[in-house]
């Protein structure tokens, strides 16, 4: 008999039984086989039935919403206030896909007739994206809902028209138990096929899911050893499949002397309620912080020892993040450090804390999952090698001065170059869902060009199809001579839907 699933409580850090045991490979290649079955339904099935299916799981998560919100309170110590927001996060994102797939534009549907070009007889083309097939979904830690079994790559997958199986994160077992069940319920009332959406739990059944020849691509939200260990799964494979590994980053927020002379305390305060948000468990997380050293700056950074004063310990996600953020503290001790309150000593509580310093090592480079902010003074003239020096990363955000600025202006051309995000006079933390939001960077935040949030995020399970010479019944619906249901280029023209 397969192991049983153990679920910890982070504020006290006592572990307990659960129902739930590991899934053994055999059910693992079980959920696959039927998500390939399924797959074929869902495409046969049409757009119509998958916005259908998507606000189904919408409302069948808000009808749980109290035991939802209750199970993965107990699980994650996020507090309920936080939970209930990433619900109805997690709900209108499903709905947004709804909206895409009702919308169609995602299809690149192009039509090409017959014709003489100056290259010869050109023959009939018609080409569009189709679903890949099964996709594997990795849950992450720290959005039990919106990142996890219910979320954003989930239900990118199911809008493409995969199938998905969904390896449920150790640090929420029960929550992740709750949403799966919610989410078949959901399905099948739709009447959608058996395997539409399926969990599986336990390490093992991870490894068996990357390997089973049914998944098509894997997407996976996480730290980088957790990729590099799925990744050579994947390279072991017969017939290789992508990785999508959205894997957080340093993300700079740089403040300008101006910026700093207008409004340095409240930065200061901003910054603080950014990167301890959550525990500053939030892959968005400003970790890397640039401000001017001159008496400005200084006054920025006295506010934020002071800010920090105020700040409640938080309570990691599971035992591995807290003693991670006591290991990465325990290598900044040479340089001075603002603290906030000391934790009671029980779960994984941690203080919050800033570090600062003149110069920018190449240890301060490394992401630090947890409530601490690096700030490094600088002059202007260091500016731009400091600037030169950053990695890529999911956001970079820059706080410039009211009017004219020179240093903003200069350090955002520079950053475009190594952030997926640029942000103006905010913070990070907050990622929207929407149409142009993006949430992906070069590396080493991202190993894909393609978003995890954003209605372009259902491109990565998607692939081009070309039609030559196809007689119209064969063709996909959305592909056929008339009046075209989705928006369309005809002949190199665009052609709205009809």
């Amino acid at each position: 008999m397969s192991a049983p699933v153990r679920t910890v409580d982070p504020r006290s850090g006592v572990p307990a039984d659960t129902d739930l045991r590991e899934t053994d490979p055999a059910d693992v290649a079980a959920f696959c086989a039927a998500a390939a079955e399924a797959g074929a339904g869902l495409a046969a099935a049409g757009r119509p039935f998958r916005t259908a299916l998507l606000t189904a799981m919408a409302d069948g998560l808000e009808n749980r919403r109290e035991d939802v919100v209750a199970t993965a309170d107990r699980e994650t110590a996020l507090g309920t206030a936080r939970l209930n927001g990433e619900l109805t996060r997690t709900a209108y994102q499903l709905r947004q896909f709804a909206d895409v797939i009702t919308e169609g534009s995602y299809l690149e549907a192009t039509v090409d007739h017959a014709a003489d070009t100056p290259m010869g007889p050109r023959p009939d083309l018609r080409r569009m994206l189709v679903p890949t097939g099964p996709v594997a979904v990795f849950g992450a830690s720290n959005f039990p809902l919106a990142f996890s079994v219910p979320g954003g790559d989930t239900a990118a997958a199911l809008a493409a028209g995969c199938a998905v199986v969904v390896k449920a994160h150790s640090s929420h077992p029960l929550t992740s138990a709750l949403c799966g069940e919610i989410l078949a319920e959901a399905a099948a009332g739709a009447g959608a096929p058996v395997g539409t959406i399926s969990v599986v739990f336990g390490r093992q059944a991870g490894e068996t899911l990357v390997a089973d020849p049914h998944i098509t691509a894997v997407s996976f939200t996480g730290g980088h050893g957790g990729a590099s260990a799925l990744k050579r799964l994947i390279a072991q494979r017969p017939t290789p499949i992508p990785f999508y590994g959205e894997l957080g980053s340093v993300n700079p927020l740089l403040v300008t002397p101006l910026a700093a002379a207008e409004r340095a305390s409240e930065i200061a305060t901003g910054l603080v309620g950014s990167f301890t948000l959550g525990g500053g468990q939030f892959c968005t997380k400003p970790g890397l912080v640039l401000v001017p050293a001159d008496p400005h700056g200084d006054a920025l950074i006295e506010a934020v020892r002071n800010a920090l004063a105020r700040v409640s310990p938080p309570v990691l996600l599971n035992r591995g993040i807290a003693e991670s953020y006591a290991k990465g503290l325990a290598g900044l001790r040479g340089h001075t450090l603002l603290d906030g309150a000391a934790p009671d000593g029980r779960g994984f509580g941690v203080r919050p804390t800033a570090v600062v310093t003149d110069r920018l090592d190449d240890a301060l480079l490394e992401e630090v999952f947890g409530p601490l902010a690096v700030i490094v003074r600088y002059r202007p003239d260091e500016l731009p090698a400091l600037l030169d020096r950053l990695p890529g990363s999911l956001v970079a955000t820059v706080h410039g001065g009211s009017s004219d600025d020179p240093e903003r202006d200069a350090a955002a051309a520079v950053l475009c170059g190594r952030t997926g995000r640029v942000l103006f006079d905010g913070y990070p933390t907050g990622v929207a869902v929407s149409w142009a939001q993006h949430h992906g960077g070069p590396w080493p935040s991202t190993d894909t060009l393609h978003t995890s949030v954003g209605a372009t995020a259902v491109r990565r399970f998607l692939r081009p199809v070309a039609w030559q010479s196809a007689p119209q019944h064969l063709l996909p619906e959305e592909l056929r001579d008339g009046p075209g249901p989705v928006p369309r280029r005809v002949d190199g023209a665009l052609v709205p839907p009809v």
